[in-house]
């Protein structure tokens, strides 16, 4: 018995001096991170996370605009392969919406049509677009524009706003899932964001090659609250959400209660069919309802390869060839998707738990799930 008291207090000795060692090296949002993710039985950052963090709300207007229902809704059932596919990974909502109707909805556990889940880094689509729209009103002069008019830090590195929002900013950010001790991990967990964010320091040249760094979007975010002097979320509501005729209030995650600053590289929790009007906005090249809210020009752009060697990523958007058709779209992590073919006027959302297994055993861009969403898509509707 004496054995047990002692090593029982031995261990008490050790998880106490482990936390005060995090705390005095300025890594005490781990335990934070523990108890948000591994208390509540998770491993990893997961989609109904908003309750446990702070948020701004992304509010929606009073003219609400509900999507139209295609007259074949829900008339086709899901593929088998979809099917498997679904269960196997969690999903819990997918969509296929045909000019601009939903012509297929299923959700799935306890989730429905206006249940939240965390964007993950659709976020960063978003934002981008909040880009668009400070071209737009005027408040940032152009995509070339330096960030340092906003924030000295960056002066003499010729680092433009453009360059963060095409994921080529030259930053010294790792980006890493996983590890704890990650600026990723301190970036979602830790108070203080901007801290982090102007922490970083430009360590190859701005504007010469794609690397995906959620970095960038953050401080892409914070110019934009500069230059506009809004919060992020107001700003989407007033120049998205509302617009848009979104159906519920959205909530953006932020780093505490005193600074409020938007977690703009992910974490907005709203419902798959508020999603995917980003993705018809984008298809209709900026228009909405005959009414042009954001520039033609810059969706173009958006949607179109920066670089010749990352023909994967525009700025804001993810791009991929898949049987001979383009498509671009909304990704986020463990599998959150808004998915554009524009010519064959169609949208596909799933929002869910996990990717497939190949993730994080390959170096492909993209996991083999997305493969599987857009071909037994099609192969639905080859049916209607």
């Amino acid at each position: 018995m004496k054995f047990i008291k002692t090593l029982f207090k031995g261990l008490i000795i050790i998880l106490i001096t482990g936390i005060a060692l995090l705390y005095i090296f300025d890594y005490g949002y781990i335990i934070r991170a523990a108890k948000i993710v591994y208390f509540t039985g998770h491993k990893t950052a997961f989609i109904d996370d908003y309750p446990y963090f702070e948020n701004d709300t992304i509010k929606k207007g009073n003219n609400t605009s509900p999507w139209p229902i295609h007259k074949n809704y829900n008339s086709t059932n899901p593929t088998e392969k979809l099917s498997q596919a679904n269960e196997d990974w969690g999903t819990v909502a997918f969509l296929i919406i045909k000019n601009d109707s939903i012509w297929y909805e299923n959700y799935h556990e306890d989730f429905n049509k206006t249940s939240k889940t965390n964007s993950f880094s659709m976020a960063k689509s978003i934002t981008t677009a909040l880009l668009g729209k400070a071209i737009m009103d005027g408040h940032i002069k152009n995509l070339d524009q330096p960030v340092s008019d906003y924030y000295t830090q960056y002066a003499n590195t010729n680092l433009t706003v453009g360059d963060l929002a095409s994921m080529a900013s030259g930053l010294d950010w790792v980006e890493h899932y996983t590890s704890p001790f990650s600026v990723t991990a301190r970036a979602n967990y830790d108070d203080g964001l901007a801290e982090t964010i102007l922490n970083q320091k430009v360590i190859k040249t701005p504007g010469k090659a794609f690397e995906y760094l959620s970095g960038n979007t953050e401080l892409l975010a914070m110019v934009i609250e500069k230059a506009t002097n809004k919060t992020l979320s107001n700003y989407l509501s007033e120049g998205f959400w509302q617009p848009m005729g979104a159906s519920d209030d959205a909530l953006w995650q932020v780093d505490d209660s005193k600074n409020r600053l938007a977690k703009a590289f992910c974490c907005i929790s709203s419902n798959a069919r508020d999603f995917a009007r980003f993705g018809k906005l984008y298809k209709n090249y900026g228009k909405w309802e005959g009414k042009q809210i954001l520039d033609s020009a810059y969706v173009v752009k958006s949607v179109t390869p920066r670089f010749k060697e990352g023909p994967e990523y525009g700025y804001g958007w993810w791009l991929k060839k898949q049987n001979n058709k383009d498509f671009f779209m909304m990704r986020g992590h463990l599998g959150q998707y808004v998915i554009v073919q524009p010519e064959d006027n169609l949208i596909i959302v799933r929002l869910g738990h996990r990717k497939s297994p190949d993730y994080g055993k390959t170096d492909a861009i993209f996991t083999n799930d997305i493969g599987i969403y857009i071909d037994e898509a099609y192969k639905m509707l080859a049916h209607d």
